[in-house]
């Protein structure tokens, strides 16, 4: 018994632990930045900064293929899988396209131009420049799946609707978090807006 009480005090010192110098790593990944124009009661519009962007469209269906096949090409780009094995910082958060062709990005850091990037091997990765935009955004914590997709942007939908404001349609997920993060996950619906005043 007492080996056992041991036992669960080690585990919750080692997970306390792991998790501080997650969080800390976390916080210390570059982001797209953003200021927040005006707080709804269930959502934020906000003005996002020009930037580019790495991307891959893929054939896959669902959040768990999309997102695990997206990451993979993408991670591997800037894990070194370029002419020249060059390796590039990883930024948040990671976007995903919801919808019948699913696309996945990674915002390119600060310091790159669309000139300098290394070539990708995998001829599928593109890069896109996106000017400023305004969008909001629906958040949720915990583990993505297809089911709290729909039901965030269901109601990011109806919450835009009673407020009259006009938007693109195209949604897309917002993961902010690595894999091994396991508490204080922090995901979002989102959807860029039109003549938002």
């Amino acid at each position: 018994m007492k080996t056992t009480l041991i036992f669960i005090l080690i585990l919750f010192v080692v997970i306390f632990i792991s998790k501080g110098i997650i969080s800390k790593n976390t916080k210390r990944t570059e982001q797209h930045r953003y200021t927040v124009i005006k707080s709804y009661s269930k959502f934020e519009v906000r003005r996002y900064e020009k930037a580019i962007f790495t991307s891959v469209k893929l054939n896959t269906e669902g959040y768990k293929e999309t997102s695990s096949s997206g990451f993979k090409i993408l991670a591997g780009y800037i894990f070194g899988d370029n002419k020249t094995n060059e390796k590039i910082a990883m930024t948040s958060p990671v976007k995903m396209e919801i919808g019948s062709t699913p696309k996945m990005s990674f915002m390119v850091p600060k310091g790159y131009s669309m000139n300098d990037l290394p070539d990708p091997n995998n001829k599928n990765l593109v890069f896109e420049m996106q000017e400023e935009k305004i969008i909001a955004a629906i958040q949720f914590d915990g583990w993505a799946n297809d089911e709290k997709i729909e039901q965030f942007l269901s109601i990011l939908k109806n919450e835009l609707a009673k407020e009259k404001i006009v938007h693109t349609n195209n949604f897309f997920f917002l993961g902010y978090n690595p894999p091994f993060d396991l508490i204080d996950r922090r995901n979002e619906v989102a959807v860029e807006l039109l003549n938002y005043e």
